[in-house]
């Protein structure tokens, strides 16, 4: 998936919605710093086009666009076109009848019926969520798009890193400044991660200012608050980092990696951060962060792993019974799951890791 290849697909999407620019648009998009400038460009872009009767929102704390709860608020909102914006790509109805675009570039389950997937997933080097936005962008909304190419720039920073290879990264940092660019990234993140999971303060944030800069600079009450969050989310990782390893060896034959368990118990969704704090240390291995603190009656899991292993295939080749549709999904190096405790206490016996990751079991 390339720019051309990503406006071509946004804009045949566009063009046979029956209501056209009448058309009500909703865009339900992940809580990251990729989900985040991802659904803002879009939001801002569509509005410059004549799109004026569009609206986002981030998704909640547990939330994925699958889930009936989900259903029931979106089928409130009325909507005759939805986005569905680094969210994953499964193949289960969302809401039947309505015309439904993913923009996504996780490894897909498969797609709706009768929806579109517009993914970058499969291509090297792989294009963001947000940089597939700023693609869209630019073919709806040109003179828009470049003024908020930072936008892209952070969900490169977010999800792939200071050398992601795309040139839209360094243009970025030329034009808006990489220092700027990088705080921004970590406040944005910062408030999905805390016990509450509401990142609606950080989209409003990027829905009003127009430079990076600038939404550092002025004083407002969503940067107090992101601020505030991030403090909320390193005091939680402090205490999580102080956590043991534990090991297993029982995959190495398969996957050529030992599997190493950190377990942490805190409702801040910081797991991912401690897998990939650990895997620097363990970099032969597959490192997961396990939280069992962070939803009530679940274990939330999120794993690492180096380049020769493809951590989606093996989790998808070991999915205990029962588990939702999410299991297994994210990046071939990036992925995790949530489970019932008893169905966790299954596949960590599963995985090999002894006493210690059992939950609610006396040794």
């Amino acid at each position: 998936m390339d720019r051309e290849q990503a406006g071509t697909l946004f804009k045949q999407f566009l063009n046979v919605l029956p209501l056209g620019l009448a058309t009500r648009m909703h865009i339900f998009t992940d809580a990251d710093a990729d989900g985040l400038p991802a659904g803002a460009l879009l939001l801002r872009s569509l509005h410059a086009a004549g799109y004026l009767n569009v609206t986002v929102e981030t998704r909640g704390k547990f939330e994925n666009a699958w889930m009936p709860t989900v259903h029931e608020r979106l089928r409130r909102l009325a909507p005759e076109a939805l986005l569905i914006v680094d969210l994953g790509a499964r193949p289960d109805t969302i809401l039947p009848g309505v015309a439904t675009l993913l923009i996504d570039h996780h490894a897909p389950f498969g797609t709706p019926p009768g929806a579109t997937l517009l993914t970058s997933y499969g291509t090297e080097p792989t294009a963001t969520s947000g940089l597939l936005a700023l693609w869209c962008a630019q073919a709806v909304a040109p003179a828009v798009a470049a003024d908020l190419e930072w936008m892209a720039a952070i969900s490169l920073l977010s999800d792939l890193g200071d050398k992601a290879p795309f040139a839209e990264l360094a243009e970025g940092k030329k034009r808006f400044g990489a220092t700027a660019l990088k705080d921004l990234t970590s406040l944005l993140n910062a408030p999905r991660r805390t016990a509450a999971g509401d990142a609606t303060v950080a989209m409003d944030l990027l829905l009003r200012v127009d430079t990076p800069k600038q939404a550092l600079a002025e004083p407002s009450a969503e940067l107090a608050s992101l601020r505030t969050a991030k403090a909320e989310v390193a005091a939680a990782l402090a205490i999580a980092c102080k956590s043991p390893p534990r090991f297993s060896s029982r995959w190495r034959e398969e996957l050529g990696a030992d599997l190493i368990a950190v377990r942490i118990d805190t409702p801040c969704q910081v797991h991912p951060l401690v897998a990939q704090i650990w895997r620097p240390r363990f970099p032969k291995a597959v490192v997961f962060g396990v939280n069992v603190g962070f939803r009530p009656g679940y274990v939330h899991f999120a794993g690492r792993a180096p380049k020769s292993v493809n951590l989606v295939h093996f989790l998808r080749a070991h999915t205990p019974a029962g588990a939702d549709g999410t299991f297994g999904g994210g990046h071939d190096q990036a992925s995790g799951g949530a489970l019932p405790i008893a169905l966790w206490n299954s596949f960590a016996l599963e995985m090999g890791w002894g006493p210690e990751l059992q939950v609610g079991v006396k040794a």
